[in-house]
C-alpha cells in the first residue's frame, strides 16, 4: 500500500481523494450560505470581469481563424456557404467552453493558488482557524461558486465575439454570401449546442476554482512551495478540462438524442 502510493499514479488517486473532500465540503457550506456575499461579489468581480480581455480576444481570433480554415476546405467542395453554421456549432458546444475555461484556468487558477499559498505558507489560515473561522467557507466557497456563475457568462460572451468575427471574416474578407451563410447556420445551430457549451462551462469553473484552492491549501513551504502549487494548478486544471470535456461530450450529445433536443 506503501508502495503505490509512492507512485504517480497513487499521487494522483490521493489527490483526486483530497479534492472529492474538499468538494463535498464546499458544496455543503453552499448549501448552508455560510460564505461572505462580499467575498462573493469580489470573486465575481474577479474571474469574471477582469478576465473579459482575455476571452473576447480568445473568442474573436478563434472565431476567425475557424472561418478562414473552414472556408479554404468547404470552398474545394463548392459548401461555402455551410462556413458559418461550422462555427456556430464548434463555439457554442466545444470550442467557446473549453478555450475559455481554459484562458480563466491559466490566469484566474494560477491567482487563487498564489492566493490562498501564500496565506498558508505565512499561517494566515492557521490564524483563520483560532478565530473559529472555517477556511472552506471564508476562501473556497466564494471562489467557486463565483467561478460557477462567471464561467457560463464569460463562454456565451465567447460564443457572441466568435461567431460575430467568424462573419465579418467570411463575408466581407473570404466573399461568401452573407444570407445564405446566415440561413445555413440558424438551420443547423441549435439550442441543445447553446445547452451543451453553459453545461460544460458550469463544470469547467468548478474545476478551476476547486483545483485552485486545493493546490493553495496544500501547497509548501516557501516561495518555492507557492511557485509549485500555482503551476500544479494551471497544469492540472487544464489537463482535467480537456479529459472531462471527452466525456461530457459523449455524455450531453447522447442526453440530447435522448430527449430528442
Amino acid at each position: 500500500m506503501n508502495f503505490l502510493a509512492s507512485t504517480w499514479v497513487g499521487v494522483w488517486l490521493i489527490g483526486l481523494g483530497r479534492i472529492a473532500v474538499l468538494s463535498r465540503e464546499a458544496i455543503a457550506s453552499c448549501l448552508t450560505f455560510k460564505f461572505s456575499r462580499r467575498d462573493l461579489f469580489y470573486q465575481i468581480y474577479f474571474i469574471g470581469i477582469k478576465s473579459q480581455s482575455v476571452v473576447i480576444v480568445t473568442g474573436a481570433f478563434t472565431g476567425m481563424v475557424l472561418a478562414a480554415q473552414t472556408y479554404f476546405q468547404f470552398h474545394k467542395i463548392k459548401m461555402d456557404t455551410a462556413t458559418l453554421a461550422v462555427v456556430s456549432v464548434s463555439m457554442c458546444s466545444e470550442l467557446g467552453p473549453v478555450l475559455t475555461a481554459l484562458m480563466v484556468a491559466g490566469r484566474v487558477g494560477a491567482a487563487i493558488a498564489a492566493e490562498i499559498g501564500t496565506m498558508k505558507v505565512t499561517e494566515q489560515i492557521d490564524a483563520l482557524r483560532t478565530l473559529a473561522t472555517h477556511p472552506v467557507d471564508y476562501l473556497v466557497v466564494p471562489r467557486l461558486m463565483a467561478a460557477n456563475i462567471a464561467l457560463p457568462l464569460l463562454t456565451v460572451e465567447a460564443m457572441f465575439i466568435g461567431i460575430t468575427a467568424s462573419y465579418v471574416v467570411a463575408v466581407f474578407l473570404l466573399g461568401i454570401d452573407p444570407a445564405y451563410a446566415w440561413w445555413n447556420m440558424l438551420k443547423y445551430s441549435t439550442i441543445a449546442d447553446v445547452m451543451i457549451g453553459l453545461v460544460k462551462s458550469f463544470i469547467y469553473g468548478g474545476i478551476v476554482a476547486l483545483v485552485g484552492c486545493y493546490k493553495g491549501l496544500s501547497c509548501g513551504n516557501g516561495a518555492e512551495g507557492v511557485g509549485k502549487a500555482t503551476t500544479e494548478a494551471v497544469v492540472y486544471a487544464s489537463i482535467c478540462i480537456l479529459i472531462t470535456n471527452f466525456f461530457l461530450t459523449i455524455t450531453l450529445q447522447r442526453l440530447c438524442v435522448i430527449l430528442g433536443l
